[in-house]
């Protein structure tokens, strides 16, 4: 499908404790189910290549609670997969009563399978792209206390220091040590990070999302007993991290095995954020599996 592209109608939705903002690309003349493209916490803006792929289908994105345009309205600090699960739920309801095919990526994968664990009727076909499902993993303890030590950087010293640790725990190849936490931090300015701490404790992944996504368990009973088609799905040039193993033994626990997409976490970025990867070639593999129908 060559890229097109088609405007962005943005809506916003109340839902228990938050007030999203979502963007519908609308194609009415397509009889394919709608098709929704999350991450967490990542934004609708990260997904502006990827959605200029899929003209022949309509496309919504969002605005997960408490990023960018999405704004809290409770006074709890945290959110959970429960919470972002019951948002999508809400927000599928919102956009039409058919079934959505759902490609999730990083923190809104962890969303996406406790959205079907809890409403797989709303999702016929769920692409999860490389969840920090940490939990599955057999290295999940030193995991764990790396990333308490990285809250807890970042309640002392706020979001510099604590990004240039969690970037290298996301980026670490194979099994985390279980003396990894107590290594020597890396310095943020090599990542561009802020030095200072500027006193805010809002970040939405280090401050909002980071315990209970670290925490969070799959109901894997209620994701093998769902209709829904879930397909789990790494990247190409990121295995060995902690993101892409989950995926991959997440994926076995489902009974299936990963596909393999071009790209490493980020593939299909293409300029967003700063970051380009591979997103021509991303788009055509989300095709060919959204086209591959058992």
């Amino acid at each position: 499908m060559t890229e097109a592209t088609v405007e962005a109608t943005s809506r916003t939705l109340d839902v228990p404790g938050a007030i999203l903002t979502y963007d519908v690309r609308r194609n009415e003349a397509s009889n394919e189910p709608v098709l929704m493209l999350i991450g967490s916490p990542m934004g609708a803006a990260g997904f502006g290549t990827l959605a200029r792929h899929f003209t022949d289908r309509t496309v919504v994105t969002y605005d997960p609670r408490g990023v960018e345009r999405s704004r809290k309205t409770d006074e709890s600090a945290e959110s959970t997969p429960e919470e972002h699960a019951d948002d999508l739920h809400r927000l599928i309801s919102a956009t039409g009563t058919r079934p959505v095919d759902l490609f999730a990526t990083s923190g809104g994968a962890v969303n996406a399978l406790e959205l079907v664990a809890r409403h797989p009727e709303q999702i016929r076909l769920l692409v999860a792209h490389e969840p920090p499902a940490v939990q599955v993993l057999p290295d999940r303890e030193a995991v764990l206390a790396a990333a308490a030590n990285i809250h807890d950087t970042y309640l002392r010293s706020g979001v510099g220091p604590a990004m240039a640790k969690f970037i290298a725990l996301a980026s670490h190849e194979g099994p985390v040590p279980a003396d990894f936490a107590n290594q020597a931090p890396p310095d943020p300015a090599m990542f561009g990070l802020p030095t200072e701490d500027d006193g805010s404790r809002n970040d939405p992944l280090l401050g909002q999302n980071w315990n209970s996504g670290m925490h969070y368990q799959p109901d894997f009973h209620a994701l093998r007993a769902a209709p829904t088609r879930i397909v789990m799905a790494v990247g190409a040039t990121s295995g060995g991290t902690l993101a892409n193993r989950a995926g991959a033994v997440v994926a076995e626990r489902l009974g299936s095995k990963p596909v393999i997409f071009p790209g490493g976490h980020g593939g299909f970025l293409g300029g967003e954020y700063g970051q380009t990867e591979e997103p021509d070639a991303f788009a055509a593999k989300l095709r060919e599996v959204l086209s591959n129908r058992p």
